[in-house]
């Protein structure tokens, strides 16, 4: 496949790419800025703004899937302001849209509450709320366009690295947890169930979850 990655220098976005080049795709990626450093090797990356329409255009000409691992909220409008574009980019080019989410509106557990509303970290909520947002209006929109969001468990992130295990489970919409009622997974696991749904589509036009 020829994958356009949106967030490629950040955490979750070069893991992706890292994935997808070592399975042997083509990737072509987006970062406001770009340093050798943050840069996966293998892939071709553009600086430039993921809430110009022109730039989404060009860079996903052509792509078979169009990955969003940008944040929820940034500068310059936050995630539900530019999701129309990434739509439209996905329609254009008949691609797939996959969406890098956040665990907050999983249920903590199945009839339980939703992750936002138990003891949720208030710094945390907007963010947060973007991503609700994104995933709603998903949810809602009257697009042929074969999305999927992706919700890693409750640890996640460049705080948890973990450890590369090729194995997750997933879920559809309450938290993946272990016989100690942890809910974690690893940045490179969870890329590795990223990869495996553009590679083997199950989730068509919705959310599913992942941990260990």
């Amino acid at each position: 496949m020829k994958v356009a990655v949106l967030g490629i220098t950040g955490y979750t976005g070069s893991n992706i790419a890292r994935e997808l080049v070592a399975r042997g795709h083509e990737v072509i990626g987006l970062a406001r800025r770009t340093l050798d450093a943050e840069t996966p090797e293998g892939v071709s990356v553009v600086a430039g703004d993921v809430h110009d329409a022109t730039t989404i255009a060009t860079v996903t000409q052509g792509v078979d899937a169009i990955v969003s691992a940008t944040r929820g909220q940034m500068e310059g409008g936050d995630l539900p302001e530019v999701l129309p574009i990434l739509v439209a980019a996905a329609e254009a080019a008949n691609a797939r849209l996959g969406i890098v989410g956040g665990a907050a509106a999983l249920r903590t557990r199945p009839d339980g509450p939703l992750v936002i509303d138990d003891g949720f970290p208030e710094e945390w909520k907007p963010e947060a709320t973007a991503l609700i947002t994104v995933l709603e209006t998903l949810r809602a929109a009257d697009t042929g366009v074969d999305w999927f969001f992706l919700s890693p468990a409750a640890e996640y992130g460049a705080w948890a690295r973990g450890e590369r295990t090729g194995a997750y489970r997933t879920a559809e919409d309450d938290l993946v947890v272990d016989a100690d009622g942890k809910s974690t997974i690893g940045g490179e696991d969870y890329a590795i169930a990223f990869v495996d749904e553009l590679e083997k589509p199950a989730h068509h036009r919705a959310r599913f979850t992942v941990g260990y």
